[in-house]
């Protein structure tokens, strides 16, 4: 019975690394597993980045990077936030978005990492939440990698945080 329980449990502990201690609270949108085409594994992610960060010099406006999984509900509720009309307003104004699935970095299944690299981060967890100038620099990380507790966020800070790096320095 212990060799069987072991997997499990050791798939529970993997998995809980992209969130924080707690559930999600009942008013944090989410996207469902079926409706999660925004972290889809057969796109090119890289070219998306490109194509993201090709606009951002043209706009001036920051790339706002996720990078995360269809199986992480922290990545499925930032999602759900980007969805919500005042969210989808204001980013539409304020970035350029792009959403990369990473697949299960924690069980060395991981995907696209090489695009944190390229901006100087390592993705620990789900999601990674990178906000990044159109000249390429990385403007929060500090803070890039501590979006794995997204569902347990209220709504307000993370439109105010969103809102506050989505001004140009």
């Amino acid at each position: 019975m212990r060799g069987f329980l072991f997997p499990i449990a050791l798939f529970a502990a993997l998995v809980s690394g992209c969130s924080a201690v707690g559930g999600s609270p009942a008013s944090t949108p989410s996207v469902t597993r079926s409706e999660a085409r925004l972290y889809d594994a057969s796109r090119n992610a890289a070219a998306d980045v490109d194509a993201a960060m090709a606009r951002a010099a043209i706009s001036g406006k920051n790339v706002l990077l996720v990078m995360g999984a269809n199986w992480c509900h922290d990545s499925l509720a930032f999602a759900g936030w980007t969805e919500q009309p005042r969210f989808r307003e204001m980013i539409q104004q304020r970035y350029e978005l792009v959403f990369v699935n990473v697949g299960m970095p924690q069980t060395n299944d991981g995907h696209n990492l090489d695009i944190a690299q390229r901006f100087g981060l390592k993705v620990v967890g789900t999601p990674t939440v990178m906000i990044i100038a159109p000249d390429g620099k990385l403007l929060n990380g500090d803070t890039a990698g501590s979006w794995r507790n997204a569902a347990s966020r209220s709504e307000t800070a993370i439109f105010d945080e969103l809102v506050r790096y989505s001004v140009q320095k």
